[in-house]
């Protein structure tokens, strides 16, 4: 499966199983709330390394990958794959745009169409964010402070969203789709509320490239709602 489908069906390097091994603490629902919270509403820009699990509904295994990342609120990030192949995610507030470096093929897609209602709306998403989640739940497991959401939307294609905070900080996250498959991603040298070069968050398709899909323009959509995406 491409890695793409973090933000699609859209997609640490431990199984779920490991996740919920040990006896985990309980935390209360104002603390699990103000670490999401915080986390969307104080966190203007992330950027850092991450590293990509999937698991099927067996917990077996199926793909590993890995990268970097940076994100600007509102509805701005660049996603990297670097590992096992090459791929470019940009959303630039209108569009996102996926290039597979391998397959020279860019595809561009409105980004309220590609965003909504997903866990990218956690990351990257603007203040009304958590407006699309119900507060499920909250636990303490090994040094990590875990926070259960459920998307509102029965049709978003998640089912479940799960993030971790260590010491206060992001550096887990889960989301399980409605296929029963999960994926897990690590956080690592994150940097937050760190200026990040606006051209970061600009694609300009290579050279040769074939390109699938044509991109939403200024005028054709409203800049306000797409970055809330």
């Amino acid at each position: 499966m491409k890695p793409y489908s973090l933000f699609i069906a859209l997609s640490g390097l431990m199984l779920c199983s490991s996740i919920f091994a040990a006896e985990p603490g309980m935390v209360s629902e104002a603390e699990g709330k103000a670490l999401v919270e915080n986390f969307v509403l104080n966190i203007r820009t992330l950027k850092g390394r991450f590293e990509q699990s999937l698991v099927d509904a067996d917990n077996q295994l199926v793909e590993t990958s890995s990268g970097t990342l940076e994100i600007q609120r509102p509805g701005q990030f660049r996603w990297v794959y670097v590992e096992p192949y090459e791929q470019v995610l940009v959303a630039d507030g209108l569009n996102v745009w996926s290039y597979d470096v391998d397959l020279a093929q860019v595809t561009v897609k409105p980004q309220l169409e590609v965003l909504r209602n997903t866990p990218a709306l956690l990351l990257g998403g603007s203040e009304d964010a958590l407006d699309q989640f119900d507060y499920v739940g909250s636990f303490s497991d090994r040094g990590t402070v875990w926070i259960r959401l459920r998307p509102k939307d029965t049709e978003s294609g998640f089912n479940k969203v799960e993030l971790g905070f260590t010491d206060g900080n992001l550096t887990r996250m889960m989301f399980s789709d409605n296929l029963e498959q999960t994926t897990l991603i690590a956080l690592f040298d994150v940097s937050l509320n760190e200026d990040i070069d606006a051209e970061r968050f600009q694609f300009e398709p290579p050279e040769g490239v074939d390109i699938v899909g044509t991109p939403v323009k200024v005028n054709e959509s409203n800049t306000d709602d797409a970055a809330e995406s």
